[in-house]
């Protein structure tokens, strides 16, 4: 599984959180509400994984305690909004697959404006399962290194027992890999530790990435931006390679 951060999605790149830190909360709290509401409007992170595993991505997206609580007593009323996932597969330009993950509360809405985004940069939207063989459906956990009290190899260890299949080491963060089948054994037990996750979810992960030139890399960097400036879209996915070049190119943005 190496070569994750190689490939995650574009606003991971420096700068990008501060840049759009508004739409990130407003992300992780349609996250809780979504945990609430798919789960009888269960407001309670003990009995509620979903909503335990949200609370933790909006904590690790510095979403403020005092918000944290407030879009939980929202979400758990009768008259909050009812959001739903919508998933969207296809091909930006130069061949490039691309999974886009929305919560929306207009399907209508999000459908059209995801087609006028591929249509705009030249790609083409797929059908739901049609990138299947191009993408794996893996957990992925992200840990922060200074929130780590526990010895990494000797966490390596413990998880290998609960499903988890692969890790990485990079200059701020650890990076755990599970089959998504595993993936509330592998929170579980991170839970039981008292490790906090900064992000933890099942993602599509390439099993293989495109290299492209750097003018036509840049649009689909562009591509991915255009998605991600939409209100409904949660996470964008990709195959793209991120070359050095490519980042050096970004590191100037």
């Amino acid at each position: 599984m190496a070569g994750h951060s190689k490939w995650s999605n574009i606003k991971a790149r420096k700068g990008a959180q501060d840049k759009k830190r508004a739409k990130i909360f407003a992300r992780v709290i349609k996250e809780i509400t979504i945990a609430i509401k798919e789960n009888g409007n269960n407001g309670d992170p003990e009995t509620n994984p979903a909503l335990r595993n949200a609370i933790q991505n909006a904590r690790g997206a510095n979403l403020p305690k005092d918000n944290i609580e407030r879009a939980i007593k929202r979400a758990s009323g009768a008259d909050s909004e009812n959001y739903k996932h919508l998933n969207f597969e296809g091909y930006g330009p130069h061949g490039i697959a691309m999974f886009v993950e929305c919560t929306t509360d207009n399907s209508n809405r999000t459908v059209a404006n995801i087609r006028a985004i591929f249509n705009k940069y030249g790609g083409s939207l797929g059908t739901n399962g049609s990138l299947e063989f191009l993408f794996d459906r893996t957990g992925v956990f992200t840990i922060q290194k200074e929130e780590l009290k526990i010895d990494w190899e000797e966490l390596q260890l413990i998880l290998i027992e609960h499903g988890a299949e692969s890790f990485e080491e990079e200059e701020e963060v650890y990076l755990i890999y599970s089959d998504y089948k595993s993936f509330g054994n592998v929170s579980d037990k991170l839970l039981e530790l008292n490790i906090e996750t900064q992000n933890a979810a099942v993602e599509p992960i390439p099993n293989h990435t495109e290299v492209l030139p750097l003018e036509q890399a840049m649009t689909i960097i562009n591509m991915i931006e255009a998605f991600e400036d939409d209100d409904d879209v949660q996470n964008v996915y990709h195959n793209l390679e991120l070359t050095d070049e490519l980042s050096e190119e970004l590191s100037k943005m």
